[in-house]
């Protein structure tokens, strides 16, 4: 299952996050971290970043850099958002960040800010076909956007985060009445150009992102700053906000810290988010608002996995690929046949993930395997399997680490007859892990030779799914396959054996 990592470097704080990704399944968090750096403070008061707050980022950078290492992740990103991008040392910020990191932290454009947002809100709420309304009030800049059927229509960035109107407007604590009036003509004026671009269309929902969001909705809800975390989905009336926003206005900065929700370093800058989230509704008519957790770091991890970052740790490189057919060509092995069963198994391989579980590298070597079972062929038909086993073993195989070879060699001895044995010698120099991902294996290398029994490349493609504690193999074809399913089912009990589920097949009639 591959493994992504997100870092966004914002104007109030760094987040990271780091997951895992199985097909069909929600993306499971394997580490988070948030730390509150207010490099947008410096920046907007005097338009730099000042030293301690880029010493105190690359600590931090440093920090969540390090627990990344130790997930092995296979792609990773960092951003940096509305403060950096006003910061007149941004390329010396940069270049610091980039290394405390250990990858190049980017400048993004408001409107991809904008585009990652969207695309974490709909990877952990999908709300397909509804038309939505999205609001994320970071600390230098607030991104609106107007969503249909899953698709970004509009998209806007303006420099209203919390941070950057509390540096310009409220300087008095409480903000005095003067400087509140300000702040909300500022909004106002800011914000107009997008309501009329966006008009006031019916909204089937509106979601607000950031931290600002959650206390707003905590606060209104009665929900302590704890126990945030449970606050996904969580909805808040404008009346509620309303009513927050007048109570909140008048408070001290002591007061405020006592509001359920809001939180210490939150407090600091709760009455110019809370003004901005409060005007947004108001502006386009909205009755309410629900928090989602997602934000850009959940955009980065689907973006990553969507434009296949590491994908090329799971299939042969070009040269790998002509290297093996090549290879089986020159067994007197059929190209067509050795593609289809590569094929095959990497299907099998993807389909049967969230089950084996096992790293993407066994996915390549399945894939040589694939290529390469049949060579045997060349010395003798009988026992074809140990001789295809002496033949990889022995053979130069650029690309491939001595011991990629050996497990190859290892899968290709096994792709028909018995499993490992202690008393085998071939596969002894194999760890443990090594030992466990060979014979989970084994059982799709098998099922995909079988399914070109015919040698003619009748199944076009597999639909896999787990059913009643069953998986399901749907093999697709315009043909007769009876004797492909007759072949993959006598795999079915070693399947059941290795992974504890029976094997079900059938067949999907494609007419084109």
């Amino acid at each position: 299952m591959p493994r992504y990592a997100a870092i966004d470097v914002g104007s109030n704080s760094i987040r990271m996050e780091a997951a895992e990704l199985t097909p069909g399944t929600e993306p499971k968090i394997l580490a988070s971290d948030r730390e509150v750096t207010r490099l947008g403070e410096s920046v907007f008061r005097t338009g730099r970043l000042s030293e301690e707050a880029m010493q105190l980022a690359c600590t931090v950078l440093a920090r969540m850099a390090a627990k990344i290492k130790t997930l092995d992740v296979v792609g990773a990103r960092a951003v940096a958002t509305s403060s950096v991008r006003d910061a007149r040392n941004q390329a010396e910020f940069l270049a610091r960040a980039s290394e405390a990191a250990g990858v190049p932290v980017e400048v993004v454009s408001g409107r991809e800010e904008a585009r990652l947002i969207h695309l974490g809100v709909r990877t952990r709420w999908p709300n397909a076909g509804h038309s939505l309304l999205m609001v994320d009030i970071g600390g230098g800049s607030a991104e609106i956007i107007r969503s249909e059927g899953g698709h970004v229509r509009e998209a806007v960035s303006k420099p209203l985060g919390a941070i950057r109107l509390k540096e310009i407007f409220l300087t008095a604590d409480p903000p005095a009445e003067r400087q509140l009036h300000q702040m909300r003509e500022y909004i106002e004026e800011r914000l107009a150009g997008a309501v009329r671009r966006f008009g006031h269309d019916r909204y089937d929902r509106a979601i607000a992102t950031s931290a600002t969001a959650a206390a707003v909705v905590c606060a209104v809800n009665g929900v302590p700053r704890p126990r945030r975390d449970g606050a996904d989905r969580l909805r808040a009336s404008t009346l509620q906000v309303q009513r927050l926003f007048r109570r909140i206005r008048g408070l001290d900065l002591a007061h405020r810290r006592r509001v359920p929700g809001v939180g210490p370093r939150r407090a600091e800058i709760i009455v110019s988010g809370t003004a901005v989230l409060l005007h947004v509704l108001e502006a386009f008519r909205l009755p309410s608002v629900y928090y989602s957790a997602a934000g850009v770091r959940d955009g980065i991890i689907a973006d990553l996995a969507l434009r296949g970052v590491g994908r090329e740790l799971w299939t042969l490189s070009r040269d790998e690929r002509v290297e093996v057919e090549k290879m089986s060509v020159r067994c007197g092995v059929s190209r067509e046949h050795v593609r289809a069963v590569a094929s095959y198994v990497e299907q099998l391989f993807h389909c049967l993930l969230p089950l084996h579980q096992l790293p993407p590298v066994y996915c390549r070597l399945l894939e040589a395997a694939a290529y390469l079972h049949d060579t045997g062929h060349l010395i003798s038909d009988s026992s074809h399997h140990k001789h295809s086993y002496y033949i990889v073993a022995n053979s130069d195989m650029p690309g491939f680490t001595a011991h990629e070879r050996a497990f190859i060699a290892n899968l290709c001895r096994y792709h028909r007859k018995v499993m490992p044995a202690a008393d085998h010698t071939n596969n002894q120099g194999l760890n443990a892990e090594e030992k466990r991902a060979l014979t989970l294996l084994i059982p799709l290398l098998r099922l995909a030779d079988n399914l070109d029994r015919s040698k003619t490349q009748r199944v076009s493609s597999i639909e896999c799914a787990v059913r009643d504690g069953g998986i399901t193999l749907q093999l697709a074809s315009k043909q007769d396959i009876n004797l492909e399913l007759w072949a993959a089912e006598r795999v079915s009990d070693l399947f059941q054996t290795v992974y504890g589920r029976p094997l079900v097949l059938g067949r999907v009639a494609r007419t084109s």
